[in-house]
């Protein structure tokens, strides 16, 4: 068969209804609105043409679901093309009015649908399996579990027929008396009203019949009203049952059985689906990739495969060549070989991908052979085996419900329970007398013990794992090793110690429900005190924080120099009893500006203040920001000062695996830890994985080596274990501590027989002690009260270290001081504006020319002077004293210019005799500019006097 899979040539024919020369055509229906069926149609046909002289070929027309009438056109262009035969379609009223056609004029019709009735039974090959048959499996499952009451939940009528013989088993045995309710699903998608009234009946075993596509979103419902857990088992009567993700449903607890026709890991269905993918992606021109996953494959793709490869065997071994030629549907003939071809499929027997293909007297495939399944927490479980000669076959005990509940199941029983001497799960007493028996022992898995022995009445006897081993499967040997494998072998009842429930352990073991949650983390020697740091003054502020500072420290100076610049109350008269100066003199200063705002941030202030609106108003949110800043900076770095820090090698996992400083590790040799890494796909647990495989001599065989490594003063050496075991060793060893967090997560549990009758009843105890908060307390007690616990609770208090301040701290005030900011630069604008229009008006000029002239000098950055372009006049003074002022003004510009002209000339003589020369110069340059100012100022004066009236 794997080689016919492997062949696909391209002998199909997509909607060419035509006759080729040599090719036996088989015709096909296709109306499921996908490319599914018509892509396993064509894999069959290619592989049952392949060594063959005289090849098949597919003919396929695609209809709409459900119209008739198309399917009537597709029939009969078919039969135009010679057909051998005419596969589907597959909706219901399609199928039955194509099978009047081919039933009339005796065309095969290869069927691969639940149908439970056939018009004449006549032409029709239908390998899906019969419906008295396909119950009756079910009906012996339900036998064999021994329910005396069940409900049966059913989709639609159509499902009816298949729980026949299930209602049937309570008319079988009168002296047992069954209880069945039989439940049908309203329409819609939303079950839950019926089912919460179901649950309202008490019933604990369900029957459900459904389609694939509805069967997880019932189950979904089941479960989200409560009826699904440890009382509660299930029979799923859909053959594709197993293409579902039973994730959420493997560890509620509830019993759940189906069935599967074929094994999805056999190489012949790999190879089937691995073609159907090929088929599907050419069929879709490259848009569908992996339409069908590893274990996606349903039943009725299986059998379309299986149909069209039984009816090409029929074929070639009643070597036919010719199909039927001139039979059209307006003809009254029908095909001579078709009669003949159907009776010599329904003797044929072949081994498909579906098992034994086989039909009884009447032409229905009754002889069925199906694997049983049950969900575990590892996934489906094939639990044994059903066919119809020889009923069911147990390949694993269905033990049948426990009558008793409770206490009672185990009340008055003895058990033998093995522990391993490992603290603080189980311990020797510590005692001056010689202790006897149970007596010897003390822990905290000894006290779980003797709890659920007085809840549940029944005794008990330790027995002591004297090597430690716990328990791993061997695959050189096939067994189990240490206490799983006594489990299993039934030397003792119930395993308790720090056990991890393993998917592994699990298949060989049953657990009850965990005592104790963990995951594996690090233990590793404590961090050691960090020296300090010669630059520890920076460090209350994080790099980023420094640099806003130190951009906000640039961007206010600056923005202060230029609000200088625009503010006109910051130009101011540089004498102040000259009502007409020259000049005005600005103290915002590119410089001032600077030391400004530096005085600010260092809370020393300067000799500079703000005169106008805007700056003083950037210079009030400056102040306020340095308020903020440097009070965040001054608690922080007393939280410095004060805290010590520490040195951490490694913080995580990821830090052990890069191994920056040089650190061995490793876990406990054959235990829990050591096969998480080992069976982890992620590729850091693998690279650890790997690095412990290659070091076997940093596998300790038990925790307090591995302790001992760790405490080593001559090695470096981190442990990974379990994170209750750790905080066990480091409530009694300050020198070590817990690094990182949990890898994982894991449970404790008792370990017991596989099917163990007293799983439950444990189980239930072990949640009144949790819900109780005795295992809470006896957590503390064994923890952190005996055995020395407690000596390190406090000697890590309160030495934390203390972290920088990050923006976050400190974002409000830098908004602030932006919004601060951008406020300041509006109203200097406003300030300027106003300034330049009252001027403009003054002197009766252009707002915009003076605008401009504004602005010209603003941006020109010429320095902190600015000339007084518009003076007052002052009197109705001559033209003759108009001409001495200008005068005086020329004799100031002449004496600038002798002066430049003195700066430009080389130097003759000595320095002492220059730096004279210059002296004198200045002097006599700045008397000369004094002079001329004091004519111009008594000018001024008389002018004034002049106006005052005379008495």
């Amino acid at each position: 068969m794997y080689a016919k899979l492997k062949c696909l040539q391209c002998l199909i024919i997509l909607n060419g209804l035509f006759y080729v020369q040599g090719e036996r055509t088989i015709g096909a229906i296709i109306d499921d609105g996908s490319f599914l069926f018509e892509a396993a149609f064509n894999v069959a046909i290619t592989a049952a043409s392949e060594n063959e002289e005289s090849p098949f070929a597919a003919s396929v027309v695609r209809t709409p679901p459900g119209d008739i009438m198309e399917a009537e056109t597709a029939m009969c262009t078919l039969l135009e093309s010679n057909i051998f035969g005419v596969y589907g379609p597959k909706t219901k009223s399609t199928l039955h009015h194509v099978q009047s056609i081919a039933d009339f004029l005796e065309i095969p019709q290869l069927i691969a649908e639940p149908v439970e009735t056939l018009n004449r039974n006549w032409t029709a090959v239908n390998l899906y399996p019969n419906h008295i048959a396909y119950s009756q499996i079910f009906a012996d499952i339900i036998k064999i579990k021994a329910w005396d009451e069940f409900t049966i939940i059913y989709e639609g009528s159509e499902h009816l027929p298949f729980i026949d013989n299930i209602i049937s088993l309570q008319e079988l045995d009168s002296e047992v008396k069954m209880v069945i309710l039989v439940v049908q699903l309203p329409d819609g998608d939303d079950y839950r009203s019926q089912l919460k009234t179901v649950k309202a009946s008490g019933s604990l075993n369900y029957v459900i019949s459904c389609g694939i596509d509805k069967l997880p979103l019932i189950l979904q419902q089941i479960q989200q009203v409560g009826l699904m857990s440890d009382d509660h088992s299930y029979i799923i009567m859909d053959p594709d049952f197993q293409t579902i993700d039973i994730e959420p449903y493997k560890h509620g607890g509830s019993n759940i059985t189906g069935i599967r026709f074929f094994d999805p890991e056999l190489e012949d269905i790999q190879n089937f689906i691995t073609s159907l993918n090929a088929k599907v992606k050419e069929l879709s021109e490259g848009q569908i990739e992996n339409a069908v996953a590893e274990n996606g494959l349903t039943l009725n793709l299986a059998l379309v495969y299986d149909s069209v490869i039984l009816y090409t065997a029929a074929i070639n071994a009643m070597g036919l060549e010719e199909g039927a030629e001139n039979i059209t549907c307006d003809s009254d003939d029908s095909w001579t070989f078709g009669s003949t071809l159907i009776n010599h499929v329904r003797t044929m027997e072949i081994d498909g991908l579906t098992g034994l293909i086989k039909f009884d007297e009447e032409g229905l495939r009754s002889e069925l052979e199906v694997d049983v399944l049950e969900v575990m927490a590892h996934g489906f479980e094939k639990i044994g085996s059903w066919t119809t000669e020889d009923g069911f076959t147990e390949s694993r005990k269905i033990v049948p419900p426990v009558e008793q509940e409770g206490s009672d199941s185990m009340k008055g029983k003895h058990f033998i329970v093995i522990t391993a001497l490992s603290a603080p799960y189980g311990m020797l007493k510590e005692s001056s007398k010689q202790l006897e028996g149970n007596d010897r022992y003390e822990g905290f898995g000894i006290e779980i013990i003797e709890e659920l022995a007085k809840m549940n009445e029944f005794n008990y006897t330790f027995d002591i794992q004297v090597d430690g081993v716990y328990g791993s499967y061997d695959s050189k040997t096939g067994k189990w090793t240490g206490m799983m494998e006594k489990i299993m072998d039934g030397r003792v009842d119930f395993a308790i110690t720090d056990l991890t429930i393993t998917a592994a352990r699990q298949k060989a073991v049953d657990f009850t429900s965990p005592f104790m949650n963990l995951g594996i983390t690090i233990l590793y020697k404590k961090p050691t005190k960090q020296p300090p740091d010669l630059f520890s003054f920076i460090s209350p502020f994080s790099y980023q924080v420094w640099g806003y500072l130190a951009g906000a420290y640039v961007g206010v100076s600056a923005l202060l120099f230029l609000l200088g610049r625009f503010a006109p109350e910051e130009w101011q008269n540089p004498y102040p009893c000259i009502e007409e100066p020259e000049t005005l003199d600005n103290q915002w200063t590119f410089a001032n500006s600077f030391w400004f705002t530096l005085g600010s941030v260092l809370t020393q202030g300067s000799e500079i203040a703000p005169i106008a609106v805007s700056t003083r108003m950037a210079g009030s949110m400056w102040w306020f920001f340095t308020l903020i800043m440097v009070s965040s900076y001054t608690a922080n770095l007393a939280a410095f000062l004060t805290v010590e820090s520490k040195f951490y090698a490694i913080k995580s996992v990821s830090d052990l695996a890069n191994n920056p400083y040089e650190i061995s590790y490793g876990a406990k040799k054959g235990g829990a830890t050591y096969s998480f890494f080992k069976e982890s796909d992620n590729i850091l647990y693998q690279k650890m994985y790997q690095y412990m495989d290659a070091h076997p001599e940093m596998m300790p065989p038990t925790n307090d080596i591995g302790l001992e490594r760790v405490k080593s003063e001559t090695e470096n050496y981190a442990f990974l274990m379990e994170s209750s075991s750790i905080e066990y060793l480091v409530e009694r060893n300050c020198d070590v501590a817990q690094v990182g967090g949990l890898l994982d997560s894991k449970g404790y549990g008792i370990a017991m027989k596989k099917n163990s009758p007293y799983r439950q009843p444990m189980s239930e105890s072990i949640l009144q002690l949790q819900e109780q908060g005795k295992i809470s307390r006896m957590k503390d007690k064994w923890w952190k009260e005996k055995r020395g616990g407690g000596v390190c609770a406090d000697d890590d208090e309160g030495s934390g270290d203390a972290q920088p301040l990050v923006l976050a701290n400190v974002g409000g005030v830098f908004i602030v001081l932006a919004a601060g900011s951008g406020m300041a630069v509006i109203c200097a604008f406003v300030e300027m504006m106003f300034d330049v229009w009252l001027t403009a008006r003054r002197v009766k000029v252009s707002f915009k020319e003076e605008l401009i002239a504004e602005l010209k000098f603003i941006f020109s950055f010429s320095g902190d002077v600015k000339p007084v372009r518009h003076r007052e006049s002052t009197g109705s003074g001559s033209k003759e004293s108009k001409k001495e002022e200008e005068k005086e003004e020329d004799d100031v510009e002449s004496h600038r210019e002798s002066q430049n002209r003195d700066e430009l000339a080389p130097s003759r003589h000595s320095e002492r005799s220059s730096h004279s020369h210059h002296n004198s110069h200045s002097r006599r340059q700045s008397n000369a500019i004094q002079m001329a100012r004091m004519r111009k100022y008594s000018r001024q004066y008389s002018n004034k006097s002049q106006l005052i009236p005379e008495n």
